[in-house]
Order: C-alpha cells, then sequence, then structure tokens
C-alpha cells in the first residue's frame, strides 16, 4: 500500500480504522459502490488525499458538501489537522459520519442538514467529491466562501465538458492532475462570484 502523500504511521492508522467502519456500515447503509469496498484504501482514501497539498496550513476551515462515507472530508479532516465541517444531508449517513470521527479520535463537525439550509458558515476550503456537475456545485459552495476562499473537486475526464458547461459565473480555475486515477483531475476554483 503507497501512500500520496506521504502520512505518518499513526495517521494511517486511523485511516484503516475509518475504511474499516466504511466497509462495516456499507452493508446497512450505501455509503460507496459495494464493487469499490475491495480496493477502497487506493479507490477511496488515497485519491481524497490527493487534495492534502492543495490545503492552506492550520488554523483554517474547510467545508465538505455531501460527505457521505467521509470522502474528501473526513479523510482530510483526519489527515491535515484543519477545523472541519462535514455537510451531509442524510441522517443515516450523518450518523455514520459521527461515529467514524469518533472512532478515529477526529474533531470534525457533522451538519445533519442540505447544504442550502446551512447558514452563517464560511470556510477557506470547500470541497465535494460525486456530489454534483461543477455548475451545482458552484450554486452550492458559493455561500460558504469569503474574498480568499477557494474550492477543490475532484473530477473526472469530462471535467473540460463541465467547465464549459458553467454559465453565469467567474473563477480562475487550476486544473491538478489527480495521480491516483490518471485522466481525473482536481479543480481548483479562486476568487468564485456570479456574473451580474
Amino acid at each position: 500500500m503507497t501512500l500520496s502523500p506521504s502520512v505518518s504511521r499513526e495517521t494511517l492508522a486511523r485511516l484503516q480504522t475509518h475504511l474499516s467502519l466504511v466497509r462495516e456500515w456499507n452493508s446497512r447503509i450505501n455509503l460507496v459502490g459495494p464493487s469499490t469496498t475491495e480496493d477502497g484504501f487506493r479507490r477511496h482514501t488515497e485519491d481524497a488525499l490527493t487534495l492534502l497539498p492543495y490545503l492552506p496550513s492550520p488554523p483554517a476551515t474547510l467545508v465538505d458538501l455531501g460527505s457521505g462515507a467521509g470522502f474528501p472530508g473526513l479523510v482530510l479532516a483526519i489527515a491535515s489537522g484543519l477545523d472541519v465541517y462535514l455537510i451531509e444531508s442524510d441522517r443515516r449517513k450523518a450518523a455514520f459520519l459521527r461515529e467514524a470521527a469518533r472512532m478515529t479520535h477526529t474533531p470534525a463537525t457533522v451538519l445533519a442538514a442540505r447544504a442550502e439550509a446551512v447558514q452563517k458558515l464560511t470556510a477557506d476550503v470547500v470541497t465535494a467529491r460525486a456530489l454534483a456537475p461543477l455548475h451545482l456545485l458552484l450554486e452550492l459552495a458559493a455561500p460558504f466562501l469569503h474574498t480568499s476562499s477557494f474550492c477543490l473537486f475532484p473530477k473526472g475526464e469530462n471535467y473540460i465538458t463541465e467547465l464549459e458547461g458553467v454559465r453565469g459565473w467567474s473563477y480562475d480555475v487550476l486544473v491538478h492532475p489527480n495521480p491516483v486515477h490518471p485522466g481525473s483531475v482536481i479543480l481548483q476554483l479562486s476568487h468564485v462570484q456570479r456574473e451580474v
């Protein structure tokens, strides 16, 4: 098992605890596709860790939209030391996230609500994985952004089509390769604002 970027042995143990909980709970609630649990560390955990090099240093706040099984939000909370908010509208998945945070000794805040219902919360970074197309992600992320915030969105090979499909928003974008999934990328969007 290789990690990119590398993490400490203690962090690795906590990440493995999280993945074990995902496998255990996945038989009761649909956290991840059953076919992806066999290679779950590379497919999910290492994929989430690809965002780590682009995060600011603590203290900083991260909001993860549609956290589901905790990819990437809980993984980044375990590995980064940032103040992380996990937003998940499915109450069963939110219960999983609370249990996973407790079992991995991770001080993450779980909000069992739709992103649109969360108010008065801003973040330095907003993440989301496999939640929605880019034009919808911008709608969901915008209320959490301040002037120096940015978004990190893992995307597949069709990311150019998603970028071209955005209307009514301006932003600066950096496209980072995903070393775990060749052809996939991490979109880093800053200066996000609605066009008038």
